[in-house]
């Protein structure tokens, strides 16, 4: 089922349950966020570790979380604009009690630890992140997906003789691109939600890297990104048909961009679970 509900709906609903935006910010920087993340039926016990990754360009924190006995899956998540927090953590930790093993990291290791930021409202933090953000290129990025998936591949949890995944969340998206077509052996799943910056006018453009991937892949596209850039869609369906990969490419309707990290000022609760039910969906056949 579509949600049509806005980000002023949203509002809304956040004042009718005596919630403000600031208030859902604060829950969300405590111990966890159970209460806003529904579990699986079958939810596996899982362990869970703070741990720190050695890199061409540094020591990465990251949190790793997998089932508590036998070997998985592996995935590496690139979290959004705000970085490693314990949304993403709790994001880590459902995705694990699925059957995966999983890697979160921060990806501004090298000018600081997460988190970097204690607010999902953009322009509250916007001089933090924009250094930040325009200190990784299309170059860190692939030295930083070799790393991970490396470090992930020397893990008893990670089953290797499966293909791994990756998934990434606004310019989490072309990171998983890059990842994909940097270690086409080892990634045999992908997903972007609302990701920024997939298809653009530049040479190295993430959807020119498609030709040089084997993984099937989910992009879920933001109705608010769409508008303001209709063509991307079909460049990226166009991509993956030339290149013979299946790949799911949908606009959620109603969906702004952002909309699924519950800690997101845009939540949108039902089209974020539609679009985690397609992740599980995609790494159920892919990883298989």
């Amino acid at each position: 089922m579509c949600d049509d509900r806005t980000d002023a709906d949203n509002i809304q609903y956040l004042q009718a349950t005596k919630m403000t935006r600031r208030q859902f910010g604060a829950v969300s920087a405590g111990a966890g966020l159970a209460m806003l993340l529904p579990r699986a039926a079958n939810a596996q016990a899982v362990s869970e570790h703070d741990i720190d990754i050695t890199t061409p360009d540094g020591v990465a924190d990251s949190y790793f979380v997998h089932p508590s006995t036998g070997a998985h899956p592996g995935v590496l998540i690139w979290p959004d604009a705000f970085g490693l927090r314990p949304a993403k953590r709790q994001m880590a930790k459902r995705l694990a009690e699925s059957g995966y093993s999983v890697l979160v990291v921060n990806p501004y290791y090298r000018s600081r630890r997460a988190p970097v930021v204690n607010s999902t409202n953009f322009a509250e933090v916007r001089e933090t992140i924009m250094p930040l953000m325009g200190a990784l290129n299309a170059d860190t990025q692939t030295r930083d997906a070799t790393a991970f998936v490396n470090f992930l591949d020397t893990q008893s949890a990670v089953d290797r003789r499966r293909k791994m995944g990756t998934m990434g969340y606004c310019m989490g998206g072309p990171f998983t691109m890059r990842t994909a077509a940097a270690l086409p052996d080892r990634i045999g799943a992908a997903a972007s939600f609302h990701g920024g910056g997939l298809v653009t006018d530049q040479p190295d453009s993430p959807h020119l890297l498609v030709p040089r991937m084997k993984a099937h892949y989910l992009f879920a596209i933001a109705a608010n990104d769409d508008e303001s850039q209709p063509d991307a869609k079909d460049v990226l369906r166009d991509a993956f048909a030339k290149a013979g990969l299946p790949a799911e490419i949908e606009v959620y309707a109603g969906a702004m961009h952002g909309w699924c990290p519950p800690d997101a000022t845009v939540y949108n609760e039902p089209q974020a679970e539609r679009a985690w039910s397609r992740l599980l969906a995609l790494f159920s056949t892919a990883l298989a």
